[in-house]
């Protein structure tokens, strides 16, 4: 990865058309090499710019296709285009069949953690906790764990009303940083 941020760098300025096809690759790299572009140039730009990389970013999701591809970029450009807009397009991406999908709508609201915004984290996650995947479990423990770094009592609240539903893998996330004794009691179901 250190690679890739560098030729990300020394090639910072090559039309967006032509990162548009480094997303496109069949390579993963190529398509990584293309996200770490993105976020230069939207954390560079001027609106139009960053709406530019946005809607770029939205309209190619199929090749932003594995948990590191997401995790890399999905709060940086969608959380961060989104943060004073409507989320309407997060709730549409949790709905989607394609689970990268609905791992960056969950991803994407690490930027309104970061900001102390903790409420479409917790909405999308309820919405997750019937999902399927593994790798999502793992996204929204993650995000969850992350809310209750800044405000424990937020996460814990949301913990109490849904740890007896969440998959356990989720739920194991979320609690990781917990103090034994308290992972234990919730792991047991003796909240």
């Amino acid at each position: 990865m250190p690679e890739l941020r560098k030729l990300a760098n020394e090639y910072k300025t090559i039309p967006l058309k032509e990162v548009k096809h480094l997303l496109r690759s069949p390579i993963h790299e190529e398509r990584l090499l293309s996200l770490f572009l993105l976020l230069h140039r939207y954390s560079k730009g001027d609106e139009p710019e960053k709406k530019r990389v946005y809607e770029l970013y939205l309209k190619n999701t199929k090749f932003i296709n594995n948990w590191d591809l997401v995790d890399s970029s999905a709060g940086h450009i969608v959380g961060a285009f989104l943060f004073d807009k409507s989320k309407k397009p997060l709730y549409d991406l949790v709905k989607a069949n394609n689970l990268w999908k609905r791992r960056i709508s969950i991803i994407s609201t690490f930027y309104f953690i970061k900001r102390n915004q903790f409420s479409d984290t917790l909405k999308i996650s309820k919405i997750l906790l019937s999902d399927k995947e593994d790798l999502i479990h793992k996204a929204v423990g993650w995000m969850l764990r992350e809310v209750g770094n800044r405000d424990m009592s937020v996460e814990e609240n949301f913990l109490k009303k849904h740890y007896k539903n969440m998959p356990r893998t989720m739920l194991r996330y979320t609690i990781e940083k917990f103090p034994e004794s308290k992972r234990q009691r919730y792991l047991k179901g003796k909240i």
